[in-house]
């Protein structure tokens, strides 16, 4: 008995995205961008979270239609990273650009730092190392993020007199 599987047996199951659980996630994403990003909807409004003294988010809107907004979210961390080379200072600043789709109330991300273009399914395994559920692995990171700026993150409010 051999624990290799064997040429003969059955080819393995082509990955299918849950639809469902995907859909699901970006209509929660969705709620969740609309409270973090308050009323700053605007193009060119940003916003920032300040979660420790180290580390923060902030939120931008790129562009507005009528149905839609292209807002992107950005790590970046404080302190410290000036002596850093150019690729690990990107790989330390995370970010992502989500579009928001208002008629249907959902946002998904749309591209990453190193995926231009989120694909539903990747074949596995592939050159550029894709997990094949790495739509859903971003969305359900950008739903993390999400939690974090609005759980433990500070904004400066301005007060009108």
């Amino acid at each position: 008995m051999s624990f290799f599987p064997s040429t003969k047996s059955a080819e393995r199951k082509k990955y299918q995205p849950n639809l469902v659980s995907l859909m699901t996630l970006c209509a929660n994403n969705y709620m969740l961008l609309l409270k973090v990003q308050a009323n700053h909807t605007q193009v060119g409004d940003l916003r920032s979270f300040f979660i420790s003294d180290f580390l923060s988010y902030s939120v931008i809107v790129n562009e507005v239609t009528r149905y839609t907004s292209l807002v992107t979210i950005e790590q970046k961390s404080l302190t410290g990273l000036h002596t850093l080379s150019k690729a690990l200072k990107s790989s330390l600043h995370p970010r992502m650009t989500i579009r928001l789709y208002h008629d249907a109330r959902m946002a998904e991300v749309v591209s990453t730092q190193d995926i231009r273009q989120v694909k539903p399914r990747y074949d596995y395994p592939n050159t550029q190392m894709h997990q094949q559920d790495e739509k859903q692995q971003v969305n359900q990171f950008l739903n993390e993020w999400l939690h974090l700026c609005l759980q433990l993150g500070q904004v400066h409010v301005e007060l009108q007199p």
